[in-house]
């Protein structure tokens, strides 16, 4: 059976869609925190995010982008599902770790572990994601977010009413989240698998076409090694920048408080708006560049990379005009009055977005690019800058500091991500020459 790819309008549409309902979900819940609970709530689940985020994202390894980068086949799904089943086993032991060594309090304890449970099924959809982006297939990625994203906001919300229990509540996400693992990823997955030929240029192709043996993970150490050399700088760069985003959340937290870190958080959250956007075109066309870049088309890379670095700097511009017009009436009607005494802050965090949103798109580019490893030290640098801008201004600006402290980060990111693209850029003109 012929394997049909989605036009990239259509990709692109799916993707948009996805990501919107599903970011628009992940921001309800924190609205239902808000609303049904309280800001100390959504401190404590803010911070079972920052730390086990930087963890989740490290052992990932970015193996979807990898995947769906792998132009020319270099290895198979078995390969990069049977290396995500050990590193989210490690990640799981790691965020364990985590709670006995940082000595969180009894009440903070499980809902980090929780959290924790929660992103490792979602670690395991996220290959399956991978596979359907190499192929072009975002329809099936996008309706198991809306999936996943409207059932992960229902049994929240109904939880978090009768029990008015955030780690109950969390109990019912890990579960959803599982049930659409098991229940629909898989499925799409074995569905793409029947109708793609299994070859690679070091792999003999498979015999059997039944989905279970397609899914079946495959333990060969020395491709999964090769495999988690290869990602491991992309692994390090998405601890980096998971580390970067929290960073000051680590500082509102230690210095204001969990409450003040609920706020923090939820304006932060707005952020997500126009990433969604952004991940949706990262998402859609990153096979498309790779397959230019590999090609050696500077021409056609340089063209469309430039084409959505139009159109994150309109969703960034678009923002920030957002939250000087109607910041504090915004915040005022999903949270709270609370909330909107801090809409300078949302200003701050908008503008900070804004930059951080081109900055992502020269991030897809460069890795479609396969520039791996000089990611590193530019994520490095941007966490150092971000880290001592927070000691600076946590302290004596509070929120808004710490907002200011992600603006001048994000500023210090788009200018080395510009640098690295250019020079990718250059290569190619000189190998084309």
């Amino acid at each position: 059976m012929e394997h049909k790819t989605l036009a990239l309008r259509r990709n692109l549409s799916w993707s948009l869609t996805g990501n919107g309902v599903y970011a628009l979900t992940q921001w309800g819940m924190i609205v239902v925190l808000a609303k049904l609970g309280t800001p100390k709530m959504v401190g404590q689940f803010a911070l079972a995010l920052a730390l086990t985020a930087p963890v989740i994202m490290f052992t990932n390894l970015n193996l979807q982008v990898v995947q769906a980068t792998d132009a020319r086949n270099h290895y198979r799904f078995q390969d990069y599902l049977s290396l995500r089943l050990i590193t989210t086993t490690v990640a799981l032991l790691l965020i364990l770790g985590l709670v006995f060594v940082a000595d969180h309090k009894l009440e903070t304890a499980p809902i980090i572990l929780l959290v924790g449970l929660a992103k490792a099924f979602e670690a395991v959809s996220d290959i399956f994601y991978g596979l359907l982006q190499k192929h072009e297939r975002m329809d099936r990625v996008a309706k198991s977010m809306i999936f996943k994203g409207i059932l992960s906001l229902s049994m929240l919300a109904i939880v978090i009413f009768f029990t008015n229990s955030l780690t109950w509540g969390l109990v019912s996400l890990a579960i959803v989240w599982a049930i659409v693992l098991f229940g629909y990823d898989t499925y799409s997955g074995a569905h793409v698998l029947k109708i793609l030929p299994q070859t690679t240029d070091k792999v003999i192709p498979l015999d059997s076409t039944k989905p279970a043996y397609l899914l079946r993970p495959t333990w060969a150490p020395h491709i999964l090694a090769r495999l988690a050399w290869l990602a491991l700088p992309l692994g390090v760069v998405m601890a980096l920048i998971s580390l970067n985003i929290n960073i000051p959340r680590y500082f509102v937290e230690g210095y204001l408080g969990e409450r003040e870190l609920g706020i923090f958080a939820a304006i932060a959250y707005i952020m997500v708006a126009g990433q969604i956007a952004v991940t949706a075109l990262g998402q859609s066309t990153s096979p498309r560049l790779a397959t230019y870049y590999a090609a050696y088309d500077g021409v056609a890379f340089r063209t469309l990379l430039l084409k959505l670095l139009c159109i994150g700097a309109l969703v960034g511009v678009s923002g920030v005009l957002i939250a000087l017009i109607g910041g504090e009436q915004i915040l005022t009607i999903f949270y709270g009055p609370e909330y909107a005494e801090s809409a300078d802050v949302l200003v701050w965090l908008m503008t900070a977005a804004g930059i951080s949103y081109v900055s992502s798109i020269l991030g897809y580019g460069m890795t479609a690019a396969r520039y791996f490893q000089i990611q590193i030290p530019l994520y490095a640098f941007v966490g150092f800058i971000c880290t001592m801008m927070c000691f600076l201004l946590v302290p004596t600006a509070g929120l808004q500091g710490a907002a200011m402290a992600l603006l001048v980060a994000a500023a210090v990111q788009l200018c080395g991500s510009l640098a690295i693209v250019g020079y990718a850029l250059h290569i190619l003109r000189r190998f084309r020459c």
